[in-house]
């Protein structure tokens, strides 16, 4: 009896995500970093005083609506089928 030696053939090694999808996720994540970033500062020099910059439009609009489109665009990068043309 000869010994024949059954070559394996290992699965091919893919990514689940195509290249579209990791552009769309790098995007998602600067904008809800930019949005964080927008977010923070703003301390007051005295603790005696009350500095009312804490209250202004980027910091209560503008800052929190960039890091919910962010994460819309993180949802819609996973949905994303890269194999659809």
């Amino acid at each position: 009896m000869k010994n024949k030696q059954k070559e394996v053939s290992k699965p091919e090694q893919a990514f689940i995500f195509g290249k579209k999808n990791y552009t769309f996720m790098f995007i998602g994540l600067a904008v809800i970093a930019l949005g964080f970033i927008l977010m923070a500062g703003g301390g007051s020099e005295d603790p005696n005083s009350f500095n009312d910059a804490i209250y202004n439009f980027r910091r209560i609009r503008l800052a929190p609506t960039l890091v919910l489109l962010g994460f819309a665009i993180e949802v819609y990068a996973i949905l994303l089928n890269p194999h659809k043309k």
